[in-house]
C-alpha cells in the first residue's frame, strides 16, 4: 500500500507544467470552442463550408493553396501576411484547426520579415484574440519549442514550422482524450 501511494505521488509530482495545466483545464468542465471569424471546434462540416462560402462571397476568405483558405491579416501586422486554414473533421465535427502564418512577400535576405518577427506577431495577435496566458514548452535537448495556451478544452499550439511560416493549431481536447482513450 505504501508503495503504491509513493508511486502516485511520484508521478503526479513528476508531471510537465505544461501537463499540470492540461489537467487543471480539463477539470474546469468549461468549453471554449471559439476559433475565429465565427467558425469553431465542434462546427459540423456542412455549417463550415457554408459559413465560409458565406465569407467568401463577402471578399473576407479567398482560396489559398492545397485546398486551403486564406484570410488576409495584414491589419493586425507590421508587414502584408496571411493566414491559411483547413480543419480535421472527426464524425463530421470540426476537432482540429491547422493554420499557417506568412509574411506575403517574404525573402531570405529580408530580416524584417524573418520568422522570428512573424512569430512574435503571430503570439501578439494570438493574445489580442484569446488572452495571454501562453507558456514555452521545449522538449528535452531544447532544440524545438513550443508555445501553448490551454483554456478549458481548447489547446492553442504555436511554432516555427519552416524558414517562412508560423503553425498554429487549435485542438479539442476532449475529443483527443476520447481518440486515445478508443485507441487504447
Amino acid at each position: 500500500m505504501f508503495l503504491s501511494l509513493v508511486f502516485v505521488y511520484t508521478s503526479c509530482s513528476n508531471k510537465s507544467e505544461y501537463q499540470k495545466l492540461v489537467d487543471s483545464e480539463l477539470a474546469t468542465n468549461v468549453r471554449q470552442d471559439s476559433l475565429f471569424l465565427g467558425i469553431s471546434l465542434q462546427m459540423e462540416s456542412k455549417a463550415f463550408f457554408g459559413h465560409c462560402w458565406e465569407l467568401n462571397k463577402q471578399g473576407v476568405l479567398t482560396n489559398g493553396v492545397a485546398n486551403q483558405v486564406k484570410y488576409d491579416v495584414s491589419d493586425n501586422f507590421n508587414h502584408d501576411a496571411s493566414m491559411y486554414f483547413y480543419p480535421k473533421f472527426v464524425e463530421g465535427k470540426i476537432f482540429e484547426m491547422p493554420m499557417e502564418f506568412q509574411y506575403d512577400n517574404w525573402a531570405l535576405w529580408n530580416e524584417e520579415l524573418s520568422v522570428d518577427n512573424l512569430m512574435e506577431e503571430v503570439k501578439g495577435l494570438l493574445e489580442d484574440w484569446y488572452g495571454e496566458g501562453f507558456i514555452k514548452v521545449v522538449n528535452e535537448d531544447a532544440s524545438k519549442s513550443v508555445w501553448v495556451k490551454v483554456d478549458g478544452n481548447r489547446r492553442i499550439r504555436v511554432y516555427r514550422k519552416s524558414v517562412s511560416a508560423v503553425a498554429v493549431v487549435f485542438t479539442d481536447l476532449i475529443q483527443l482524450k476520447t481518440m486515445n482513450e478508443e485507441e487504447s
